[in-house]
């Protein structure tokens, strides 16, 4: 993979996750309670997290990621596995909760629409972890 390609996936998805872990770090307890319950639906454990500890694991795993992805430093095998396993964490949020697929299963609602985005994101961190450095 090009230098040029590794920096497009990087540069696409780190500021989208930055953002996200940015604005989740003074979220109230009723919003970290509710993502808590999204989160549920595909990773079941979270339950016996508080509301705040799920919350604030939240807003700095995703912030620490996205930083990740953004700094050139960070190997891109390394920023691509921290990707891969963000995105298949949220596509189990995506295949675990009936209301975000039609019935076919696999094509989003309107509810599901704002997780689809999850497939592109997987896409680019397994890119960027079967990577190979040119040489």
């Amino acid at each position: 993979m090009s230098l040029l390609s590794n920096a497009a996936l990087r540069a696409t998805s780190g500021p989208l996750i930055l953002n996200s872990g940015i604005g989740k770090l003074n979220m109230d307890e009723g919003t970290y309670g509710y993502l808590k319950s999204m989160a549920a639906t595909g990773v079941p454990a979270v339950e016996k997290l508080s509301n705040q500890q799920f919350g604030k694991a939240l807003a700095f795993g995703e912030t620490a990621l996205g930083a990740a992805l953004l700094l050139p430093v960070v190997p891109a095998k390394l920023a691509g596995l921290g990707l891969t396993v963000f995105s298949a964490g949220m596509l189990t949020m995506y295949f675990g909760n009936d209301d975000m697929t039609q019935n076919d299963g696999i094509r989003p609602t309107q509810e599901g629409t704002s997780l689809a985005k999850d497939f592109i994101m997987l896409g680019a961190g397994l890119a960027l972890l079967f990577s190979s450095k040119k040489k």
